[in-house]
């Protein structure tokens, strides 16, 4: 199985971000150009919280403001789990479970970010492995 290194190698090398003071909808505008369902909020390249489809679902209808005048820092998740480099992916796609959350930041020891990972990005991995796997024990047990 791939390590979180390897993963995210394999990733577009551009993050998508937001600043805490951007919009709503410039964070839903930047999420819709990249295809993701959540962003990395960034200030000062330091990570302050996460912004996904589930916070806007969630809180924007609460709010009662245009998603043009909300700034991002009133609807993101301000305490965000996120794991190292040396975390397997077993403990990231249950860290995820437990919690109840898709998106993942990866952070090195520096507190700089890495990357993020979706649940779809662990599972797909998994499969990929178990198939590995799968063909591995039938080549053994053909002979």
């Amino acid at each position: 199985m791939k390590t979180l290194k390897q993963l995210l190698a394999d990733k577009p090398k551009t993050l998508a971000v937001i600043a805490p003071d951007d919009t709503v909808y410039q964070a839903l505008c930047v999420m819709a150009e990249h295809n993701v369902g959540a962003l990395l909020v960034l200030q000062g390249g330091q990570l302050v919280g996460i912004f996904s489809e589930r916070d806007y679902a969630r809180k924007q209808i609460r709010n009662n403001r245009s998603s043009k005048e909300t700034p991002v820092r009133d609807l993101m998740s301000a305490r965000v789990a996120y794991v190292g480099l040396n975390a397997s992916l077993e403990e990231c796609m249950s860290l995820m479970t437990e919690k109840r959350f898709r998106h993942l930041p990866v952070l090195d020891d520096a507190g700089q970010v890495l990357g993020i990972l979706s649940i779809g990005d662990l599972v797909k991995e998994t499969i990929s492995a178990q198939k590995f796997l799968i063909t591995e024990l039938e080549r053994y047990i053909a002979g």
